[in-house]
This record gives structure tokens, C-alpha cells and sequence, in this order.
């Protein structure tokens, strides 16, 4: 399986994303950002959808935004809504994820989708071609409110530039 894996404040994150990510995109992307405002450790998802949303080459769509987000409650009614107005599309799909204690602050892509909600025992459809994934926290942590919102933006940024650079690259040669 195709996967990118570092720390979000390397050197050169975003390009690195952004190089990985070059790869796989075609017009009409769609980046399905997921997670609610509500909850800090679930906020990277709509955070990246804020950052790129309005930014982006108009051939690319994005779903899940702090005003708008794509969560467990609505998450199968957002995925019948995007298969239908974009039937032959590539799904990027961008969550937090919790992990090992060393992995917090890493962010994986993997070319394979996504399975939101399963960290804290949800059953949620898989989503996604693509997957991008930054671990907010750990699973053994006794209190998943007490991650900062400043470290959840700083992987959110890292993720949103390495999107912004890969999409606007590819959109100069299609």
C-alpha cells in the first residue's frame, strides 16, 4: 500500500504532502473533510475544509467546514449527496485519528479510505480513495479535551498548504 507518514512541523511537510498527493489528483476532486467543531480533538477535519475551502482551483470541490461539517450524524447523508453530484470523482477524505503516545503530531496518507469514528468505537461507512489522517491524541488518554486547539491548527495548516500547493500544480496540467 502507497503511504506518506511524518511529523507535522518537519521541514518541508507540506511539499512532501503535496508531492504525495500530486499523484492522485484528477479534475473534479472531492476533499470530504470530516469531524465537528464540538470537540476539539475532532476539529482538524472541518478546520483543513476552512483553510481550503474558497482557495482551491474551482475543478476541485470540498466538503466539511467549520460552518458546514461532515460528522457521524451526518456523514451517510453527505456521502449519498457527493456520489450523486459528483458520481466519478476522487474522494480525499481528511480526519483526526488517535494513536500510540510517540505517533501524536504524525500525519499519514494512505492510498486507502478512511474509517472515521472507529477510535472511539462508532461504525461508520469507510470513506474515501485517498485518506489523510493526523493524529490528535492518544488512545489511552483519560481526557480527550485536554489537546490544544494551537497544535490541532498547526497540523491543520500543514495538511491544508500541502493541499493548496499539490492542487494547484496539477491544475496547471489538465
Amino acid at each position: 500500500m502507497e503511504e506518506l507518514r511524518l511529523r507535522y512541523n518537519e521541514e518541508k511537510a507540506s511539499f512532501q504532502i503535496a508531492n504525495f498527493l500530486r499523484r492522485h489528483l484528477l479534475p473534479e476532486t472531492v476533499f470530504l473533510c470530516i469531524g465537528t467543531d464540538r470537540f476539539i480533538t475532532d476539529s482538524l477535519g472541518p478546520i483543513v475544509g476552512n483553510l481550503i475551502s474558497g482557495s482551491l482551483p474551482p475543478i476541485y470541490y470540498v466538503y466539511g467546514t467549520l460552518k458546514n461539517p461532515v460528522h457521524a450524524i451526518n456523514l451517510e447523508e453527505n456521502l449519498r449527496y457527493i456520489k450523486k453530484k459528483h458520481p466519478y470523482s476522487k474522494i480525499i477524505a481528511v480526519d483526526a485519528s488517535l494513536g500510540e503516545e510517540e505517533n501524536i503530531g504524525k500525519i499519514s496518507i494512505k492510498k486507502s479510505p478512511i474509517h472515521p469514528g472507529k477510535g472511539v468505537g462508532k461504525i461508520l461507512p469507510p470513506v474515501g480513495d485517498l485518506s489523510i489522517v493526523g493524529i490528535v491524541d492518544s488512545f489511552h488518554a483519560k481526557d480527550l479535551n485536554s489537546i490544544r486547539l494551537g497544535f490541532i491548527y498547526e497540523i491543520a495548516e500543514t495538511i491544508a498548504n500541502g493541499i493548496l500547493i499539490a492542487s494547484y500544480s496539477k491544475s496547471l496540467s489538465f
